[in-house]
């Protein structure tokens, strides 16, 4: 049973201020309204998870696992931050698996608020109840794969998704540093090599061959192809377990080195396999080596929080991701796409919404989602934090590539390499916030 450390050396942070230009990078669209529609778009526990950690990342990146020093987390007031403001208004306490969110069934998500949830409970009893309540049922009553101990998403099957990683995982890295539990922070790295086992699969379609990880293994939603945002949500995720287990004071310096040299493979290994299927014009596909069927439309989510990943990884691994590499490449053409405009001359990020989309909730919709998918919006908002937190490191360079012959005959450039700067939309704990019920 895991229970919480009797006692803990805490610091109090009193009226943290916002990073000193929250958007001081320059990219050629509107991102600060791409982060306002990532905040108001989400209605489901993993979509609540991602617009938290987006708000950390982009307001308070020094609380987040990519700061200089992130344990211990300190006390801080909830209405000084963002993040904290945004997330006490969705958490929904209840029991089990749904301790912090209702889950639907699922494992992973509610546990996507769990580090917010824990920061709260510094000051509040009952968040502090509730973390306790949902880290006991991910690590200790969850059902686990029987070969390998992955953790299942699902709670009454064994069934494994890609979209876990980003949601438990770093959540039991983040608790396991604070606790100074070295078992736990190596049950997290384990869970991103155990679920690579049954995950990763060689592509349809690519000479020479490649691997991607499948969306779906397990008997009841299977979905043995690789999903772009599947892809997405494992690389990003394993930035944050590595991340945290480098900076965690419990970490040997032998649990540094395998977790760095493990997850570095993995996202290379992933990464490269994008970058060999076939793009659908401007964009990599929907599931990303189906070049036939309806499902194989372009969209921008997957390439976003992929490219996410990549950033992350120039600054924690930049022997293999470094600034000139193809990988950093890839991920800065996905930023400079985002201020282009489609073939038909549409915008792919117009009044801060990210389009083409997968349907978030229907990932096998063969018609792009052009409403505002909340997953995206995040995405993106993460992709700009992670790029201008590279440029700062000086492990990217700042620039953006100018439109590509490669994709001249199919797009057209937005206006402008420029920073846009507008009044926004007011946040959790500000005047003039609604919060979207379940």
């Amino acid at each position: 049973m895991i229970s919480a450390l009797s006692t803990c050396l805490f610091f109090t942070l009193a009226g943290t201020t916002l990073a000193s230009d929250p958007y001081s990078q320059a990219v050629p669209f509107d991102i600060e309204k791409v982060v306002d529609n990532a905040v108001a778009f989400p209605s489901h526990s993993w979509e609540y998870g991602t617009a938290v950690e987006s708000l950390f990342e982009i307001y308070n990146p020094e609380l987040s696992v990519f700061g200089d020093k992130p344990f211990p987390a300190p006390t801080l007031a909830k209405d000084d931050i963002k993040a904290l403001s945004y997330a006490a208004n969705v958490i929904t306490i209840g029991t089990g698996k749904d301790s912090l969110s209702d889950g639907a069934g699922a494992v992973g998500d509610p546990a996507a608020l769990g580090i917010a949830a824990y920061l709260l409970g510094k000051t509040n009893e009952t968040f502090m109840n509730a973390t306790w309540s949902q880290l006991n049922y991910v690590v200790n009553e969850a059902p686990r794969n029987a070969s390998n101990g992955a953790i299942s998403q699902r709670a009454d099957v064994v069934e494994l998704w890609a979209d876990f990683l980003y949601m438990a995982p770093p959540f039991m890295a983040f608790m396991a540093a604070e606790t100074d539990n070295q078992t736990l922070l190596e049950d997290s790295l384990t869970q991103i090599t155990a679920y690579r086992e049954v995950l990763n699969a060689p592509m349809r379609n690519t000479t020479p061959p490649h691997n991607l990880w499948l969306h779906i293994v397990g008997p009841q939603s299977a979905d043995l192809a690789a999903w772009g945002t599947g892809n997405g949500w494992a690389s990003a995720g394993a930035t944050r377990v590595l991340a945290t287990i480098l900076k965690a004071p419990c970490a040997s310096n032998q649990l540094k080195i395998k977790a760095k040299t493990k997850i570095t493979a993995i996202i290379q290994e992933m990464v490269e396999g994008v970058l060999a299927a076939k793009k659908d014009g401007d964009l990599y596909r929907n599931y990303l080596d189906d070049y036939v069927s309806p499902h194989g439309f372009g969209e921008l989510a997957g390439m976003s929080m992929i490219s996410n990943a990549v950033f992350r990884m120039a600054v924690l691994s930049p022997d293999v991701f470094s600034k000139k590499s193809k990988y950093v490449a890839f991920a800065k053409e996905t930023l400079a796409i985002l201020g282009r405009s489609d073939a038909n001359g549409k915008p792919y990020v117009s009044d801060g919404v990210v389009r083409p989309t997968v349907n978030p909730l229907g990932w096998q919709d063969t018609t792009p989602f052009e409403n505002g998918s909340p997953e995206a919006q995040g995405f993106v908002s993460l992709a700009y934090a992670a790029f201008r937190d590279c440029v700062k490191a000086n492990k990217c360079d700042p620039d953006l590539p100018t439109e590509s012959s490669s994709t001249a005959a199919t797009s057209k450039r937005s206006p402008g390499h420029v920073r846009i700067v507008r009044k926004r939309a007011p946040h959790p704990g500000e005047k003039g916030f609604s919060i979207r019920a379940h």
